[in-house]
């Protein structure tokens, strides 16, 4: 079991790093369609070599500490980021179960009871990774980035938490996999619409996506929060912010969108490790749909002002949160009685 738990462990790893690495090349292709341009196209055929010359940019960088930095904190900034993206994957089922060499095996790292909770506290946790490195650095834009980041974050978490909460109590558990099992026959999303758009604007402001990328707003902040960052430390924030990106979408599909169940999976009269195979790819593709609903988002909307976004997390999407958990709790007590 061990073994088999360490080997998932690599794979769901490895192919996190593989998908990030080539949603940089992804993200370039969907702004050069949407602006009419060709975009990269000389690393290798159509470009597709592209990350990997990015990523040896990165490498072979000077890796510049300013003199006047924390130097610990400097480095362990990047560290945090990294680390926090890389951990909301654990909880998050990847596909039902395979039976292989008599032996079956979860699609999934830990189906813990408290799932939704460890995504939440996670995320939350990622917001360390930012305010130490722009502290860190001694850099008042870097600062005034990092504060911009905290305070959005902290901000988004409040709406974003509020919608989940609905979702625990339609469901009656914190599971992922729970959540997901009960979504074999209709999803969480034709229940919880208001609960899925809030959720999904509260992502984008997690990732710091446009038009919620008021952290690194170059004509203002200069780089923002990594403003003093360069090489495989700049390379690491980057690196964090796709891997975030990736994560929000499967946690979206998961959580609203059935995760890898489709219509009629179980009618078809296939094995039951081609209906989990066809459910990790059916999976993916939901993943990959709402990354790209992101990067259009990114090269279609401008830019927020900063007391717009508040605005709009304070003032709006915090209200309607709680209007749907109240709407969900009304919902459930009248089922109940009917």
């Amino acid at each position: 079991m061990v073994l088999e738990k360490t080997i998932f462990i690599l794979i769901i790893f490895s192919i996190t790093l593989l998908i990030a690495t080539y949603l940089t090349y992804f993200e370039r292709k969907v702004a050069a369609f949407l602006q009419d341009r060709l975009g990269p196209d000389r690393a290798g055929p159509f470009g597709i070599l592209q990350p990997l010359a990015d990523a040896g940019k990165m490498f072979f960088k000077e890796d510049f500490i300013p003199a006047e930095s924390v130097k610990l904190l400097f480095i362990l900034g990047p560290g945090i980021a990294m680390f926090t993206a890389c951990m909301t994957g654990a909880v998050i089922p990847w596909g039902d179960q395979l039976q292989l060499f008599g032996r079956t095996i979860d699609l999934q790292i830990a189906d813990v009871d408290i799932g939704i909770l460890y995504v939440v506290g996670f995320v939350s946790i990622g917001v360390y990774g930012i305010m130490i490195g722009g502290w860190s650095s001694n850099n008042k834009y870097s600062l005034f980035g990092a504060i911009r980041a905290g305070s959005q974050m902290i901000s988004y978490e409040l709406a974003m938490g509020l919608s989940l909460i609905a979702i625990v109590m339609l469901t009656g558990s914190l599971s992922v996999r729970e959540i997901v099992e009960q979504q074999a026959g209709v999803w969480n999303v034709f229940y919880q619409p208001l609960g899925f758009l809030i959720f999904f604007i509260c992502a984008l402001a997690e990732c710091n996506r446009a038009p919620f990328d008021l952290p690194e707003c170059e004509t203002e902040l200069i780089g923002g929060y990594h403003t003093e960052y360069s090489s495989m430390k700049l390379g690491f924030f980057l690196f964090a912010e796709y891997i975030n990106m990736f994560i929000s979408a499967a946690v979206i599909a998961t959580v609203y969108f059935g995760g890898y169940h489709f219509p009629f999976m179980h009618s078809l009269g296939l094995s039951e490790n081609v209906v989990s195979i066809l459910g990790i790819l059916v999976l993916f593709l939901k993943i990959f749909l709402f990354i790209f609903i992101f990067m259009w988002i990114r090269w279609t909307l401008p830019r927020f002002r900063y007391d717009q976004l508040m605005h709009l997390g304070w003032k709006i999407l915090i209200p309607l949160a709680i209007l749907n958990m109240v709407g969900t709790g009304g919902f459930i007590l009248l089922s109940t009685k009917m």
